[in-house]
């Protein structure tokens, strides 16, 4: 496994704005989560729901504050 790519803010927002990736708050607590949550974003227990769906070359950006 490569090290974590870092991008900044309005790279994530047009790479999710253009349907190449996925936004996912890194935080496992759904409370946290909602408090979090940014535009087009999903919580973690979300995206664990998707995952046996999900294309193996999907980019996924996590994030958390």
């Amino acid at each position: 496994m490569g090290e974590t790519a870092r991008i900044t803010v309005s790279d994530a927002h047009r790479r999710v704005e253009e349907g190449k990736a996925l936004f996912v708050c890194a935080y496992e607590s759904e409370d946290v989560c909602k408090g979090m949550m940014l535009s087009g974003g999903m919580s973690l227990a979300q995206f664990r729901a998707r995952v046996p769906s999900l294309d193996k070359g999907q980019e996924i950006i996590f994030y958390c504050a």
